[in-house]
């Protein structure tokens, strides 16, 4: 909501003194947040002067263009000391009145005469842009100066012509030949700019800002709104209600309108100022009205109606041609306006082109009306159709404003337009607002503060609340502009709000006895500073998904990782699914940090993915009057989806960078399956390792990993078909594994072996196998057939060639033995290499390379 200080002092009773920024201050301890505070005419700098057109000559240009060689009045005080160049060659240029010459300024408009009153930016001025103003040579001219447009200035949006002011300010002065403009109109003002929430809808006009910041600065407040709504009476434009959705409507009927009456500059300059551009009269008077009141309203052509106003449910598959020239098809779950034809309005979002004010029109029906704030809000959101108008309904409307907005629209209409009211329907009646009795003493147990009973009652009938009072127990029933006070908790709130949370004592509460993190929780933690150690760095992006993604990922329509849960509100149409892969959201980071220029990356991320439950159907919505049922408690516990928490990891780019000590380590699957054996080490298992087909990754260049029989996940090069997909740098790696199953796996704090004082004895072996024997299940051979004396075997050599037989292979060990209580014998040693082997012989046919 953007409004201007000037007219919210219309209405609250501000200090002399007060500036925009203070009045600001007061907005917010009301609990309102201000964004900004702009000065309208603060970017213009310089003499920028009223002036007055003497005359002017067109003059063709080869380019097509007219523009118009123009002698300026400006007054006594910036006159310019030489004449400027004659309108005509060989022509003379007269002094004017008062002895001083005019100023001469090249200026591309059609839209004024001489004689007319404009704004002129004088060299040394600077506009909005910036943009300086000086004298310069321009089309065979000097030109000394500018005649300004609206936008100029920054006064608006309108660049159709040069701003020409008339004979007169609004109060009849005539204007000061030479007077700085934006004093002289009257337009200085500061706007202040406020995100409204949902629960201060009342926030969303003049009317309640004003009544707010009166409050805030215990001042006096003037209602806009002149009029209580009378009895119902169809004594204008019969209006009929057949829904719900609609509780109060007011049509008025207003005739001998001229629509060829121009909208007021004041009228304007507030439009503008609010974001909102200048249509025509009686457009502008809605709008106007909207701001001031927080009432939308709507005017139709009375001539174009036929039949009376109906408002009911649209009925499927109806159609619209509404006020954007979208023609949109309708749903039961619509609420329309309509008249014999069908539909004439989307009620409370847009109304249809079929009855828009013409040129012509002469006769209104103004329309100001209550709807339901959850049915413009669905429909709003099903037609992808936000208005100022549906934005305010959504929030609630004050139903009590309907009849004073709509007579404030009229009045605009007969004073501005010459236009005079006929007639007045009134269709339903304002809602009677909820009662609510609390103990006086309940904001003061709930703030934790002391609020006496006194200052309670005062705070809630300065809020506009209806406060009856019986010893300790008060009767509370809210103004209809507050649809937000409803509960106790609420007028808690009111009370907090208002005596200021500034105020509320900080006090850190005492912490519950408890037994510290979990052991889950600790070794969760544990993993995540040991991947931080070992160089990945942790981010964390949006859990939500898409069915493209799963295309990406190349998923077989089969693959669990498909059955995802839908979002009933997403927060973009492109991504309502919930993720069930770390993965895409890792990618997402890597391309945006990509695009940037960082390409060495090593990404991780930690959080849970979603699948739907087996058992599927939606959660039930048990009432909050009571306990849920035991079995409303089981469907909503089956309805819940599995929520594992997953680990994943993605790497591009280099690992290690080049320098002095050589050339660049690539990132590569090498550091991905690292990257899981530090989080299997952090909770103390081995992953074993073995060849598999998993989408995303390559075919051929994927690792299953696992511990013991158990799949804990995968790792490797990713598909290049992926890699495109998501404009990855070429061989990405990535791992992602089931890190709740992975915590699961941890036995416990163990034991420590003692630490041997006598020294270790080491011996190499060299196993010839068969191409296809996995060297991690040939390790563990070697390891096995060692015994306790083993103390390691590290893989240091693969190799293939002669004297190594065609579909063979040579792999080497280093081997490390030690006894905790004596020195090994040479025949220890051998003993302990020659049981490695024969264990290497037995399980895979191996030969010892000589």
């Amino acid at each position: 909501m953007r409004a201007t200080k000037s007219w919210i002092a219309e209405y609250a009773d501000l200090p002399a003194g007060l500036d925009a920024w203070q009045l600001a201050d007061a907005l917010v301890s009301a609990g309102l947040e201000v964004e900004q505070v702009e000065a309208i005419g603060g970017d213009v700098a310089g003499p920028v002067v009223i002036g007055r057109v003497v005359d002017f000559v067109e003059e063709p240009q080869k380019n097509g263009k007219t523009i118009r060689w123009c002698h300026v009045d400006v007054g006594p005080d910036h006159a310019p000391e030489v004449a400027p160049g004659p309108l005509v060659k060989g022509g003379e240029v007269a002094q004017l009145e008062g002895g001083y010459w005019p100023r001469g300024v090249i200026c591309g408009a059609l839209n004024f005469a001489p004689g007319d009153t404009v704004v002129v930016a004088l060299p040394g001025a600077t506009l909005p842009g910036p943009f300086p103003i000086g004298s310069r040579k321009t089309y065979g001219h000097l030109s000394d100066g500018m005649i300004c447009a609206e936008d100029e200035l920054g006064l608006g949006h309108d660049h159709a012509g040069i701003m020409v002011l008339g004979d007169a300010d609004e109060s009849g002065t005539p204007w000061v030949l030479g007077a700085p403009a934006l004093d002289a109109m009257g337009v200085a003002d500061d706007v202040l700019d406020m995100p409204v929430t949902p629960d201060m809808g009342h926030c969303l006009s003049v009317r309640g800002l004003a009544r707010e910041a009166a409050q805030a600065l215990g001042v006096g407040f003037r209602d806009v709104i002149a009029h209580t709504t009378p009895a119902p009476t169809q004594a204008g434009h019969p209006v009929v209600l057949e829904s719900e959705g609609c509780p109060l409507f007011v049509a008025l009927t207003v005739e001998g309108f001229d629509p060829t009456a121009e909208s007021p500059s004041w009228m304007k300059q507030r439009l503008a100022a609010c974001g909102m551009r200048s249509i025509s009269l009686s457009v502008d008077i809605s709008n106007y009205v909207m701001l001031e009141t927080g009432q939308p309203n709507h005017c139709y052509d009375a001539d174009a109606l036929q039949g009376a106003i109906v408002v009911r449910q649209a009925a499927p598959g109806e159609t619209i041609t509404t006020l954007d020239d979208v023609e949109r098809t309708l749903a039961d779950t619509d609420l329309v306006i309509a008249d014999d034809r069908g539909p004439i309005g989307i009620a409370g979002v847009m109304g249809g082109e079929d009855t828009e004010l013409r040129d012509t029109t002469t006769r209104i029906v103004i329309e100001a009306a209550n709807f339901s704030p959850v049915s413009i809000a669905r429909t709003s959101r099903r037609h992808k159709l936000g208005s100022e108008a549906s934005r305010r309904f959504e929030r609630s409307v004050d139903p009590g404003a309907a009849y004073g907005a709509a007579r404030r629209v009229a009045d605009l209409l007969i004073e501005l337009g010459g236009g005079r009211l006929v007639a007045e329907t009134v269709a339903g009646e304002v809602p009677a607002m909820p009662v609510q009795t609390i103990d006086a003493g309940l904001p003061a147990r709930i703030l934790g503060m002391p609020v006496d009973a006194d200052r309670v009652v005062e705070i809630l009938t300065a809020s506009g609340v209806e406060v009856a009072r019986d010893g300790d127990s008060l009767t509370l029933t809210p103004p209809s502009w507050r649809a937000d006070l409803v509960d106790p908790y609420d007028y808690v709130e009111e009370v907090g709000i208002k005596v200021g949370y500034d105020h509320l004592p900080s006090i850190v509460p005492a912490a519950p006895v408890g037994r510290g993190y979990t052991t889950e929780q600790k070794l969760r933690r544990a993993i995540g500073r040991a991947l931080a150690s070992s160089g990945f760095v942790e981010v964390l992006t949006f859990p939500w998904a898409s069915e493209a993604d799963a295309d990406a990922l190349g998923l077989d329509a089969d693959d669990p990782r498909r059955r995802t849960v839908a979002l009933s509100n997403p927060l973009a149409e492109t991504a309502p699914l919930l993720r069930t892969s770390l993965l895409p959201g890792l990618f997402g980071a890597v391309a945006r940090n990509a695009s940037r220029g960082a390409d060495d990356l090593a990404l991780f991320e930690a959080g849970r993915v979603f699948f739907a439950s087996d058992e599927g159907g939606a959660a039930p919505l048990p009432a909050v009057t009571a306990r849920p049922s035991d079995d409303d408690l089981d469907a909503i516990e089956r309805a819940i989806p599995w929520q594992p928490r997953n680990l994943a990891a993605v790497l591009t780019g280099a690992w290690r960078p080049a320098g002095w000590q050589g050339g660049a380590t690539p990132a590569s699957w090498a550091q991905a399956i690292a990257f899981a054996e530090v989080a299997a080490g952090v909770v103390g298992v081995r992953l074993e390792r073995r060849t598999a087909t998993q989408a995303p990754w390559h075919p051929g260049r994927c690792a299953e990993l696992l511990v013991g029989d158990t799949v804990v996940g995968y790792a490797g090069e990713l598909h290049p078909g992926v890699i495109k997909a998501f404009d990855l740098p070429a061989r990405t790696a990535a791992v992602e594994l089931d890190l709740d199953l992975l915590v699961s796996l941890f036995g416990g704090a163990g034991t420590l072996d003692p630490v041997s004082a006598h020294p270790v004895a080491k011996e190499d072996i060299a196993l010839i196998v068969d191409e296809s024997v996995p060297v991690a299940d040939l390790q563990d051979a070697v390891a096995e057939g060692g015994g306790e004396l083993l103390e390691s075997v590290r893989l240091f050599d693969i190799y293939r060639g002669a004297p190594v037989p065609e579909g063979k292979k040579s792999v080497a060990f280093a081997l490390r033995l030690r006894a905790s209580d004596r020195t090994l014998t040479d025949a220890d040693a051998a003993g302990v290499r020659e049981a490695s082997v024969a264990a290497a012989v037995e399980r895979f046919g191996a030969e010892l390379r000589g």
